[in-house]
């Protein structure tokens, strides 16, 4: 009996010292839920936010992004730019390592070299590959390893957002000998760079990476990064399921506000409610994206022609009152340009504000010049943004304009806006690289849609000529002054109606700290710390 109740005392002590263990690892560990799930782990396919987030764990490329949209030094810790802003050569770091695998040999790693990188874009463009990031590389001339330790790149044409591009994940190194292995399965076996590294993946079930003890980057106290042991992630599909995991504090971190849990979590004006302060913590920030709604200028509507009725749409509802009732105040409502808050040649001020009576007099205006006392718009959108498109419609029928609504899928409405089938539609852009070019793009009357992604067909000289002139002025202020310059004439010419600047918003558990938050969403894991 003494042997028996010893042993299981013995059995209860180990069992207990190994649970003891495992909550003390716990703390090194950051657990997120993944709704969307994950396509790929190949950054060469890092195309939706969810893979984005994954692969920036494992992967680096030459240049990176800091949270204030910044380029810094990555595994290139320097490069040079000619005066003709054509040629960029950087030189890379020497102590950079890929994540350990048998097939490097005998030390089961090897450093990064130049020829790695030459091998890397050489793939992007491989048309056999087929990845959604070979646009990346679209104004690119040449590129090659000049030798171990320098990558030269030369573009077609000046383009001085070029080190912005490649900061995407695209643009990340990988080793050739483990991709041609792996074929397309290194899309479930990546080897990169980063400050994690694959340990297991269970489809649609949970993600593992481990910490990479051979990390290259340091914090500015010379402790080497990461400090976190592991990223584990799982693939709840509906975010009230994974925002009821978070409540109970099973996971660290929840991206976004979603209807299903926005109004228990936050108050009307974006505050968190009282039974949360003491647990959770809300980051929020601009987001690179501007919601808005978008007129088909070539359209044979009279309507729609109307500067002088696409001005009263503009002014007819209150942005911030929408903000309020439909967002619980997350997002900034666009009284500026088409530029969101955040990137260079934002301007705050060359928007319309509401102005009810000024919008009733712009509609009798059109009624006494047009003839038509009974202008009719039908404004089409998908499900999701129904609750706005409503909102707008209740406020403008009250200054005399009578509104439809016109729900649709959105494969039906990606098609019917790029083919000029639609006079007037709700849209968003998000930015596919960070700098003001990129929204100004929609309105350059060479990117006619389906070509391009001016869908609203607006066409200008002058714009044309200042968005041209912006591609060779190396100079960041003068060319944010140009778009400022572009999104005011954008503005006054009313192609489109901005609805609001979207933020990011970020639910952590109080004892997660340094996660911090950037204008493109991405996930930044390498210097988080979470506390017992």
């Amino acid at each position: 009996m003494y042997r028996i109740l010893s042993l299981c005392i013995g059995f209860v002590l180990l069992h207990s010292c190994n649970s003891n263990q495992a909550k003390q690892k716990d703390h090194l560990v950051f657990r997120y839920n993944e709704h969307k799930n994950i396509g790929s782990l190949d950054p060469a396919f890092s195309k939706d936010i969810s893979d984005i987030w994954a692969t920036n764990q494992l992967f680096n490329g030459l240049v990176q992004m800091n949270d204030s949209m910044q380029v810094q030094p990555c595994i290139a810790k320097s490069w040079k730019i000619s005066d003709d802003g054509l040629t960029y050569d950087f030189t890379l770091r020497n102590d950079v390592w890929f994540h350990k695998h048998k097939l490097f040999g005998k030390d089961s790693t090897r450093t990064v070299l130049a020829h790695d990188f030459e091998f890397s874009l050489n793939r992007l463009l491989d048309k056999k590959l087929g990845s959604p990031g070979r646009w990346v590389l679209n104004k690119v001339e040449t590129f090659k390893a000049v030798n171990d330790s320098v990558f030269s790149i030369t573009l077609k044409q000046p383009f001085p957002a070029f080190l912005g591009l490649l900061t995407m994940k695209y643009c990340s190194v990988v080793p050739k000998e483990i991709v041609e292995n792996y074929g397309t399965d290194f899309r479930s076996h990546p080897i990169g760079t980063g400050p994690f590294y694959f340990k297991r993946w269970e489809e649609n079930i949970k993600l593992v990476f481990r910490k990479n003890k051979m990390y290259f980057e340091k914090d500015k106290d010379g402790t080497t990064l990461p400090y976190l042991e592991a990223v584990a992630i799982t693939f709840l599909p509906d975010k009230q399921s994974e925002f009821l995991q978070f409540a109970q504090g099973n996971i660290d971190f929840v991206s976004g506000l979603d209807a299903s849990y926005k109004d228990e979590i936050l108050t009307a004006n974006g505050e968190l409610r009282s039974q949360y302060t003491n647990e959770v913590n809300i980051i929020r920030g601009p987001y690179l994206n501007t919601e808005y709604l978008s007129f088909f200028m070539d359209s044979e509507q009279q309507v729609i022609q109307s500067e002088i009725l696409r001005q009263a749409i503009n002014y007819g509802f209150d942005r911030k009152k929408m903000m309020i009732y439909l967002r619980n105040g997350i997002g900034i409502p666009a009284h500026g340009g088409f530029i969101p808050k955040g990137l260079p040649g934002y301007n705050a001020s060359i928007g319309f504000n509401y102005n009810p009576e000024k919008a009733k007099a712009l509609i009798q205006q059109y009624k006494q010049e047009s003839g038509n006392q009974s202008p009719e718009i039908t404004i089409t959108t998908t499900s999701n943004y129904l609750s706005f498109c409503e909102y707008i419609q209740r406020e403008l029928q009250k200054t005399g304009l009578l509104v439809n609504i016109n729900v649709i899928p959105p494969s039906a409405l990606k098609d019917a806006k790029a083919n000029g089938k639609l006079d007037l539609f709700r849209a968003s852009w998000v930015a596919d690289y960070p700098d003001a070019q990129n929204y100004l793009s929609l309105f350059y009357s060479k990117n006619f849609a389906p070509n391009g992604p001016n869908y609203s067909h607006f066409k200008n000289e002058q714009f044309d000529s200042w968005y041209e002139q912006s591609f060779t002025e190396s100079n960041p202020e003068v060319r944010a002054q140009l778009y400022r310059k572009m999104d005011s004439l954008v503005i006054s010419k009313t192609p489109v109606v901005p609805l609001f600047y979207d933020e990011v918003v970020r639910f952590t558990r109080k004892n997660v700290s340094n996660l911090g938050i950037n204008p493109i969403n991405l996930l930044e894991l390498k210097q988080v710390k979470k506390l017992r």
